[in-house]
C-alpha cells in the first residue's frame, strides 16, 4: 500500500511498552531480524569532515496581486491575489517500511515518524510504501516504479536479505539493518542500524581506556544478550585484553550463590552484564565496586529503587535520549512514547532521512555526521559505523561517564 505524506501527521501519545519493546529486542538481536554489525574502530574525526544539516524551511508563500490597470471603461471586478506557493520538487526518495506487521508495525510507525519530522523540516514530501509481513519484495517493486532515486528500508533483517537477492539495478538503498556478519552489501545498498553489537564493542573500548586487564562476563541464556556478550569480547580481544572470565546467570538461588562464590574469589577490574534490565539490579550487589557495563536496556523506565541499585554501570545510550536539550534537536518534534525503545526507533528514522538526502545526487565519497542515534560514519564496507554516548548511575541519577 502506497501511503502519500500527509504534513503534521504523528504517531498516538501512548504505545504499549511490552510489545514494543519486544519489536526492538527482536530487531537488534534474534537470528531472524537482527542487526549484526561489523567492528568498527575508534572514530576520530579527521581534518575534513562532511557534516549534513538539516535544511531551513523555505520562504513562506508570497502573495502577487495583479498589476494596477487604468482602463477608459468601468474596470471588471478586482480578481483574488494569486497565492504563489514555494516549489516543492518531485518526490526523490521513498520510505519502505513493514507498517502493516502485527509484530513490527509499532516500530515501523516509530521510524516513520522520526523520518517524516525530519523531512518536514526539510519541507520534503518522500513517498511512504507500507507493506505486511513477506510483502516487502512488492514494496520495493512499488517505490521503485514511482521513480525515487533513493529508497529508505527494509527494517526487518530477513526483509533487507529478500531486497539484497533481488536482481536487476536497484536506486540508491538504505536499509534499516544488516546482513549476516560477513555477507558483503550488494552494489548501491548501504546500512544503518541500530545494533547492540555496537555499543558492545564502544563498552569494551571504554572499559580497555580505564587500564582495565581483567574482565567478567556475566550472560543469560538470551539470544539478545548472548550477541551482545559476544561483541564485547571480540572488542575486548582486539584491544588487547586476556580472554574474559565466562560467567553464566540463572535466576534460580542455588545458580546465584554459585555466581557470588565465582566473583568472591576470582578479581576482575571490569564485569560486563549481560542480562536483562531487571537482572542488572540483582546482580550488582554481588560485584560491589567494579566498574559493570551494560546495555541501554538497563535505563528503559526503571523505578527510582532499582536505579539506585545501579550505581557505578556504565551503558550507552543514543544522543536523543542523552542530550534531549541539545541545540541540534531543537527544532524537531519529541512525541511521547513513553517506550524508550520507541523513542530510539523514531531518531533512526530521523538519521534515515538525514542520510537519504546525501545520497539524492549519487553515493557521497565520504558521511560523518554527529546524529540523533550517535556519531555516524561511512565505512569502506557501506555500513555506517555508531557511537553514542557513555552514561553512567549515580546515586539513582543518570549522568555522562565522563562526569566524576
Amino acid at each position: 500500500m502506497i501511503v502519500p505524506f500527509r504534513p503534521g501527521r504523528r504517531l498516538p501519545a501512548h504505545t504499549r511498552h511490552c510489545g514494543a519493546a519486544f519489536a526492538l529486542a527482536m530487531l537488534l538481536g534474534l537470528p531472524a531480524f537482527s542487526a549484526a554489525q561489523t567492528p568498527a574502530a575508534s572514530v576520530t574525526t579527521p581534518a575534513t569532515t562532511h557534516v549534513v544539516p538539516a535544511p531551513e524551511l523555505p520562504p513562506p508563500s508570497l502573495l502577487a496581486p495583479p498589476s494596477p490597470q487604468a482602463p477608459a471603461l468601468p474596470p471588471p471586478p478586482t480578481p483574488p491575489p494569486l497565492i504563489v506557493p514555494a516549489p516543492i520538487a518531485a518526490s526523490t526518495m521513498a520510505l519502505v517500511l513493514p507498517l502493516q506487521s502485527a509484530t513490527f508495525g509499532r516500530a515501523a510507525e516509530a521510524v516513520k515518524a522520526g523520518f517524516l519530522a525530519a523531512a518536514d523540516l526539510a519541507n520534503t514530501q518522500p513517498l511512504i510504501v507500507g507493506h505486511d509481513d513477506g510483502g516487502v519484495t512488492d514494496a520495493f517493486h512499488k517505490a521503485t516504479d514511482s521513480g525515487a532515486r533513493v529508497v529508505v528500508g527494509p527494517l526487518l533483517r530477513d526483509d533487507v536479505k529478500a531486497v539484497a537477492a533481488m536482481a536487476g539495478e536497484r536506486p540508491w538503498t538504505i536499509a534499516l539493518n544488516q546482513l549476516e556478519e560477513g555477507v558483503p552489501l550488494p552494489e548501491r545498498m548501504y546500512a544503518l542500524a541500530l545494533s547492540i553489537d555496537s555499543d558492545a564493542r564502544q563498552l569494551a573500548r571504554a572499559a580497555r581506556a580505564t587500564d582495565a586487564q581483567v574482565a567478567g562476563v556475566i550472560a543469560s541464556n538470551s539470544a539478545l544478550q548472548r550477541r551482545f556478550a559476544n561483541a564485547f569480547v571480540a572488542e575486548w580481544l582486539l584491544q588487547g585484553g586476556g580472554p574474559p572470565v565466562q560467567l553464566h546467570f540463572e535466576r534460580a538461588p542455588d545458580m546465584l550463590t554459585l555466581l557470588k562464590r565465582e566473583l568472591a574469589r576470582t578479581p576482575l577490574d571490569a564485569v560486563l552484564l549481560a542480562v536483562d534490565a531487571a537482572d542488572a539490579a540483582l546482580v550488582k550487589p554481588y560485584i560491589g565496586q567494579i566498574p559493570a557495563y551494560a546495555s541501554s536496556q538497563v535505563s528503559d523506565r526503571q523505578p527510582p529503587e532499582i536505579l539506585r541499585d545501579l550505581d557505578n554501570v556504565t551503558f550507552v545510550e543514543i544522543p536523543w535520549l542523552a542530550e534531549p536539550d541539545a541545540a541540534a534537536f531543537a527544532r524537531l518534534p519529541r512525541p511521547d512514547f513513553r517506550n524508550a525503545a520507541l523513542d530510539r526507533l523514531y531518531a533512526l528514522g530521523i538519521d534515515a532521512f538525514r542520510v537519504a538526502q546525501s545520497f539524492d545526487g549519487g553515493a557521497p565519497a565520504r558521511l560523518e555526521f554527529d546524529g540523533a542515534t550517535g556519531h555516524l560514519l561511512l565505512d569502506a564496507s557501506r555500513q555506517f559505523a555508531r557511537e553514542g554516548r557513555l552514561m553512567r548511575f549515580e546515586a539513582g541519577q543518570i549522568v555522562p561517564a565522563s562526569a566524576r
